[in-house]
């Protein structure tokens, strides 16, 4: 079985601050785009039960193979279900720390492709409690449509953006920046326009007003 994970754009992100447990509050829509990575899993009768074998091909892709997120969402369903044994294979499309969620949108759709594979039933509040677990971005990749992020991301909602009739270009630099370097040496913004209000607005008028906090971080450490 073959799922086709998709990428998303922030259309615009606020960061509101810190929070106890170290994540950081924000809101931010989320936009997802055609642009795709391949994850295919099948049953392999000649592996032990449990048994989970994982390639990757495509784009480089940073860190050891059992630290990638599809690997952790693998272990995720393991918790509760007792898997067979299993090919997993991805194909990286999608560029790493360039901001367009490929490792998210991997991981939470291991979860799926497991769930719909192995039929195991999950509820969708028990996809969106593994998939939270996984990454603060990756219970987007749960649903279609674009939505609004608040909390550190896992709090979501439905928002209606048409950009039907415009094109997206997307310019990929060959820069990985991690988020969490950008988290630990941005500076936080006292004042936000509302995020809803201008998202509402004509897409003309969004220059200016639709901001992404990380940008002053990110553009000055790598000036084009």
């Amino acid at each position: 079985m073959v799922l086709f994970p998709h990428a998303k754009i922030n259309l615009g992100l606020h960061v509101l601050g810190k929070r106890p447990d170290g994540f950081h509050d924000i809101a931010s829509v989320l936009f997802p785009i055609p642009l795709h990575d391949a994850l295919e899993a099948v049953v392999d009768p000649d592996l032990a039960d449990g048994e989970v074998r994982f390639t990757r091909t495509g784009l480089p892709i940073a860190g050891r193979p059992e630290d990638d997120l599809c690997m952790k969402a693998v272990e995720a369903v393991r918790k509760d279900h007792r898997l067979p044994g299993l090919q997993l294979h991805l194909h990286k499309a999608i560029p790493m720390g360039a901001g367009l969620g490929g490792g998210s949108s991997d991981g939470t759709h291991t979860l799926l492709l497991l769930d719909k594979l192995l039929k195991l039933g999950l509820r969708q509040e028990q996809l969106h409690a593994m998939a939270s677990g996984l990454g603060s971005d990756c219970p987007f990749f749960l649903n279609q449509g674009p939505q609004l992020a608040q909390g550190r991301g896992e709090l979501l909602q439905p928002v209606a953006v048409d950009l039907g009739n415009h094109w997206l270009v997307l310019v990929n630099p060959g820069i990985h920046v991690p988020t969490a370097e950008v988290y630990r040496n941005m500076r936080l913004h006292k004042d936000h326009e509302d995020l809803q209000h201008v998202i509402g607005l004509p897409v003309k008028e969004w220059q200016g007003r639709l901001v992404n906090d990380m940008e002053d971080y990110v553009f000055a450490k790598h000036p084009a």
